[in-house]
């Protein structure tokens, strides 16, 4: 896969439900471009934890995108919760600086809106790998375990995120905004 990712860490106090207990959560927003073999937005929500074996891992807990291929295939490969959903994504550049301005919809109604600043364009490239756990979903009944693995242009950025307050990610208002990332150019592969 190949694209853009910005992500901002944050931290739940107080647990919201069984799907979202108190901890670290990622908020990221992705878009997936040629020569991958889809190209769609996503927002997502994961929160860390660890393997049975202790390693560092994170479960995507909530996750829209525009695409119903992408969809499909999340829910019954990688049991990834995987909703529909619209974006508006504006991009534009001042010499090294990147401002982007993201927003995600259901049926015209809010989940968030989201603004970045970076000068990730000019970082540059270091290789990257992380492990994602799934629980068993309704379209895939085992657990899944994926090791991503890749390299991006990576740096901090400024960000504000706005999320809805009748949306489904009303419970991330309350949470601590950690630090935020922009991932340029990235490219990923699944193991």
């Amino acid at each position: 896969m190949h694209g853009s990712l910005w992500l901002t860490a944050f931290r739940l106090g107080q647990d919201v439900d069984d799907r979202h207990p108190a901890g670290t959560y990622g908020v990221a927003l992705v878009d997936y471009v040629e020569p991958s073999p889809l190209t769609y937005g996503e927002l997502l929500v994961a929160r860390t934890t660890r393997t049975g074996d202790g390693r560092r891992a994170v479960t995507i807990t909530d996750i829209w995108v525009d695409s119903p291929a992408s969809m499909a295939g999340g829910r019954d490969l990688w049991a990834i919760p995987k909703e529909l959903c619209d974006f508006d994504l504006e991009s534009s550049f001042r010499g090294p600086v990147t401002k982007t301005d993201w927003s995600a919809t259901i049926d015209r109604r809010a989940i968030v809106d989201a603004s970045f600043t970076d000068v990730s364009r000019i970082a540059p490239r270091t290789p990257s790998k992380g492990l994602v756990v799934q629980p068993p979903i309704d379209d895939h009944p085992a657990p899944v375990t994926v090791v991503m693995a890749g390299s991006a242009k990576a740096l901090p950025c400024r960000a504000r995120w706005s999320f809805a307050a009748d949306g489904p990610l009303a419970f991330l208002r309350e949470a601590r905004q950690l630090a935020s990332f922009r991932m340029a150019s990235f490219r990923l592969a699944f193991e």
